[in-house]
C-alpha cells in the first residue's frame, strides 16, 4: 500500500506530523511518502529516514516581494516537475493536512475519493468531516486538541501517543535557550527571558554548573545580543551564541546534548521533544499549549491565563501586554526556588504534559485551571466521536454533540473513514 501525507507549513508543524507518520509506517506493507517544502527536507530526511519525500517550493522569502499571480506563476513553475512525479504514483491514500491554495493543488492531482483532509473536488476547495469539526471547536482555543493528535488522528488507529517521542532525559550539556519571534508578542523579551534564564540558573544546581547555548535564526542575533547584555556577567560568560550558525544536523546535536531547553512556541520546541531532551515553554499572547505544546511526558509549560488569552497577534494589543507580566513578576524566581503553588504570580499556569486515551494534555501542578472540567468533557466527546473511549450516555458528551455536529455531516459523511462510520451509528443514538 502507498501513502502520502502532504504537509507544507513550516518546521514545527513538520516535526509535529511525527505521530501521523508512524501510524502509516506501522501499517504492514506500506510505503509511505510526504510531499514537504524544500526548505525542511534536510530536516525530514533524519527525523523519517524511512519516509520517501517530495520535496515542493512552497515558501521562501523571495517570493514575498513578487505579486500574487507572480507568486502563482514561480510556485507552478517551480512544482510542475515534482507535481508530475507525485501524479504518476498509484496512491491508495492521500491525507492533506493544511489549508492552503498550494496544498489544494497537489490534492487535486488524486481521485478526491482517496484524500483525508483538505479535499480538491469538482474544482471546489472542501473540507472533510473531521477537519470540518476542528474548524467548529476552534473558536474554543483554550479546550481544543494538540495538532499533532489531530493530525493523527485522521488515521483511524493513530499509534499510542507513548510511542511518538523519546522519555526525557537531560544529557549533561546545560541549559538552551531560544530566541525567536521577530519582536512576537509570544516571545518574552530580551529582559524579562534573561530574569527567567538567571532564575533557573541559580536555582538548578545541574544548569547553574553547565553552559548556555543560545538558539534560533539569524533574524534573532540581535535579540541573542541584548540577551547577553542583561544576563549577569558570570551568567553571560558561559554563553555560546549559535543563532544562525547551525544546518539541521548541527541544531539537533545541540538540541539533543541539553539538560533542558528554554523556548517560547518554536519549531525548536518541537524538535526537543521529538529528540526526548525535556523542556520549558513559555506560552503567551496568542499561543495557547492545549494547541501546540510540547509533545511527551514530562515537559514543563508557564501557560499565561490573561482573560483575553489567547489573542490574534496580527491585532495590535490595546492591554498593554497584559500577560507578560507574570514572566517579569519578582515572585517567579521565588517559586522556581521553592515550588511552593502560592509563590506562582497570578496570572500564570505551571502545567506538565502527560497523556490520555486521545493524545497529550497538560496537567496544572499551580495555578488555577479554570479551563479544566471543560475541557475534560471536551476530550470525553472526542474521544466517543473516535471510538477512543467513553459513552453517549455521559451528559457532558452529548453537550458538546449538540454543540459542535451540524446536519452535514450524517447528510454527507466521509464514508471511507472508520471513525466517521462509527460516528453514523453515533447519529442513529443521538436521533
Amino acid at each position: 500500500m502507498r501513502q502520502l501525507v502532504i504537509q507544507l507549513a513550516r518546521f514545527g508543524d513538520l516535526v509535529q506530523t511525527k505521530r501521523l507518520l508512524l501510524s502509516l509506517l506501522a501499517e504492514p506493507e506500506t510505503e509511505v511518502h510526504l510531499c514537504l517544502d524544500r526548505s525542511l527536507a534536510g530536516l525530514a530526511a533524519i527525523l523519517y529516514p524511512k519516509v520517501i519525500l517530495h520535496p515542493v517550493t512552497a515558501h521562501g522569502t523571495a517570493l514575498a516581494k513578487l505579486s500574487a499571480e507572480e507568486q502563482a506563476q514561480a510556485l507552478l513553475t517551480a512544482n510542475v516537475p515534482a507535481f508530475r512525479r507525485l501524479a504518476r504514483l498509484d496512491f491508495q491514500r492521500v491525507y492533506n493536512l493544511n489549508f492552503s491554495p498550494l496544498n489544494f493543488r497537489v490534492a487535486s492531482l488524486f481521485d478526491p475519493s482517496i484524500v483525508r483532509g483538505h479535499v480538491w473536488h469538482n474544482g471546489q476547495e472542501s473540507v472533510g468531516q473531521w477537519a470540518r469539526l476542528a474548524m467548529r471547536w476552534s473558536s474554543m482555543r483554550r479546550i481544543g486538541l494538540n495538532i499533532a493528535d489531530f493530525w493523527a488522528w485522521h488515521h483511524p488507529t493513530p499509534v499510542s501517543p507513548r510511542e511518538v517521542n523519546p522519555p526525557v532525559q537531560g544529557r549533561g550539556g546545560g541549559l538552551g535557550v531560544v530566541l525567536a519571534g521577530r519582536e512576537s508578542r509570544r516571545s518574552l523579551p530580551p529582559k524579562e527571558l534573561a530574569g527567567l534564564v538567571t532564575s533557573l540558573l541559580e536555582t538548578n544546581p545541574t544548569l547553574g554548573n553547565g553552559p548556555i547555548t543560545l538558539l534560533g535564526s539569524t533574524f534573532e542575533a540581535k535579540a541573542a545580543h541584548q540577551l547577553l547584555r542583561e544576563l549577569p556577567t558570570k551568567h553571560a560568560g558561559k554563553a555560546k551564541n549559535l543563532c544562525g550558525a547551525t544546518d539541521w544536523p548541527g541544531l539537533i546535536e545541540a538540541v539533543a546534548e541539553l539538560d533542558l531547553l528554554l523556548t517560547p512556541d518554536t519549531g525548536t520546541m518541537h524538535l526537543a521533544a521529538a529528540l526526548g531532551t525535556p523542556v520549558l515553554a513559555t506560552f503567551l499572547s496568542s499561543a495557547w499549549c492545549s494547541e501546540t505544546g510540547p509533545y511527551g511526558q514530562g515537559h514543563r509549560i508557564f501557560q499565561a491565563i490573561t482573560d483575553c488569552l489567547p489573542c490574534l497577534e496580527s491585532q495590535p494589543c490595546e492591554l498593554g501586554v497584559i500577560c507578560l507580566r507574570a514572566f517579569s513578576d519578582a515572585r517567579l524566581m521565588r517559586y522556581l526556588a521553592t515550588s511552593a503553588p502560592k509563590h506562582l504570580p497570578e496570572g500564570l499556569l505551571d502545567l506538565e504534559s502527560a497523556f490520555d486515551s486521545l493524545g497529550v494534555v497538560y496537567v496544572s501542578t499551580a495555578g488555577e485551571d479554570t479551563s479544566n472540567g471543560l475541557r475534560s468533557d471536551f476530550r470525553e466527546f472526542l474521544a466517543r466521536h473516535l471510538g477512543a473511549g467513553y459513552s453517549w450516555e455521559h451528559p457532558d458528551a452529548l453537550k458538546f454533540a449538540e454543540r459542535l455536529y451540524s446536519e452535514r455531516d450524517w447528510m454527507t459523511p466521509d464514508l471511507e473513514s472508520s471513525h466517521n462510520r462509527a460516528f453514523l451509528s453515533t447519529m442513529k443514538y443521538l436521533l
